[in-house]
C-alpha cells in the first residue's frame, strides 16, 4: 500500500502559519554552523514576517548569507505531527515605520507588553514600542522551497 500523501495545500499552510506561534529560524554563522533560534512572527499576505534587533547574530548572519531555513511545527503523537519548512532568502527591511508596523502586529498576537496582546495603533504604538524600532530590522521570509507534513491526513495510519 503507498504512503498517503500527507503534504498541506496552499490554503491548509496559510491556516496553519497563522494560528501558529514559534518560529524556528535557522541562519548560517560565519563559522559553517548553523544558528538556531525560535522567533515570533506574523503573516503578511503569504509571507511569514519577523523582527530582530539590528545586532543580533541571525540579523548579522543574513546580512551575510540571505539564504537560510524556518519551521513552524506541532504534535507530540506521530498521529498529530504537521509542519511547514520554509527554505527562503532573506528580504531585510530596516525602514522604521514598516518595522513600527510589524510591533504592532506582534503586539496583537503576543502578550508583549502586558499578559494579553494589545491592538495598538497610531501614537499608543509609537510611545509603546516606537524607540525600538530603529534598532530593529524585519526580515520577510522569501521562500524558495516549501515542505509541508500534517500527520494527521494518515488517519491513524503508517
Amino acid at each position: 500500500m503507498a504512503r498517503k500523501d500527507i503534504t498541506m495545500t496552499a490554503d491548509e499552510i496559510q491556516e496553519f502559519l497563522t494560528s501558529n506561534t514559534v518560529l524556528q529560524v535557522a541562519t548560517v554563522g560565519n563559522d559553517g554552523w548553523p544558528h538556531l533560534a525560535p522567533m515570533w512572527y506574523v503573516m503578511d499576505g503569504d509571507r511569514v514576517v519577523f523582527r530582530s534587533f539590528t545586532k543580533s547574530q541571525k540579523i548579522v548572519n543574513l546580512e551575510r548569507n540571505p539564504e537560510f531555513t524556518v519551521l513552524v511545527e506541532t504534535g507530540d503523537d506521530y498521529s498529530q505531527l504537521r509542519g511547514v519548512m520554509i527554505k527562503a532568502k532573506a528580504k531585510l527591511i530596516d525602514d522604521p515605520e514598516y518595522v513600527l508596523s510589524v510591533y504592532g502586529r506582534l503586539a496583537a498576537k503576543y502578550p508583549m507588553i502586558n499578559d494579553a496582546p494589545l491592538q495598538l495603533e497610531g501614537e499608543a504604538l509609537r510611545n509603546a514600542l516606537g524607540r525600538f524600532a530603529g534598532k530593529n530590522t524585519a526580515v520577510v521570509v522569501e521562500p524558495v522551497k516549501v515542505i509541508s507534513w500534517d500527520h494527521t491526513k494518515l488517519g491513524g495510519g503508517y
